[in-house]
């Protein structure tokens, strides 16, 4: 159990059986004396798509689980599963396909900054960075001069994913994209 004051990004609740991975917190200090400081916990399930939002008093006792985080390479595709290298010891962590679909469109074998999240030595789900770094395999050509408009065009990258880009990025550039947002950041 952990006082709700005291949770963080990335602390992991478990809620009907399920477990959550925090994304948000937002605190809310009413103006009221005596009134109680609310913490406000989004998150989302660590496997599928399900979210898990609700208020907390500061002193309130939250259900979380000890996890681990082990940092990760992708290897390579073996029929329906996707399999992941440890950084550090070489073990093997195989993943479904269909479980990690949505993740699968920010990873490539260059991609680095993916940890595999770990409840009591069971895998259950991938953790990507902030941003990534994705090759554009095509887009419409770049227009010169189309730096000083704010207008965006579609553009697919190696991955597949498609994201909207400034009008003046080109095929075969580099950009980051933000992998909550699912969003172009910059030029890479």
């Amino acid at each position: 159990m952990t006082k709700a004051s005291e949770l963080k990004r990335s602390d992991v609740l478990t809620v009907n059986g399920g477990l959550f991975v925090i994304r948000q917190i937002d605190v809310q200090s009413p103006s009221a004396r005596g009134a109680a400081t609310l913490y406000r916990v989004k998150a989302h399930a660590v496997t599928g798509s399900g979210k898990y939002e609700e208020r907390f008093k500061g002193d309130d006792d939250v259900e979380t689980v000890q996890l681990r985080r082990r940092q990760v390479q992708f290897s390579y595709i073996d029929g329906d599963d996707c399999i992941f290298m440890d950084a550090e010891d070489y073990s093997q962590y195989p993943f479904k396909q269909a479980d990690i679909e949505a993740e699968m469109a920010f990873i490539t074998e260059a991609t680095s900054g993916v940890q595999v999240l770990l409840v009591e030595d069971a895998v259950i789900g991938l953790e990507l960075p902030q941003t990534v770094v994705l090759e554009i395999v095509d887009t419409a050509p770049g227009l010169k001069g189309a730096s000083a408009s704010a207008r965006t065009k579609p553009a697919t990258l190696n991955t597949g994913l498609v994201v909207s880009v400034p009008e003046y990025i080109e095929v075969g550039e580099t950009v980051k994209v933000n992998t909550s947002e699912r969003a172009y950041v910059s030029r890479a």
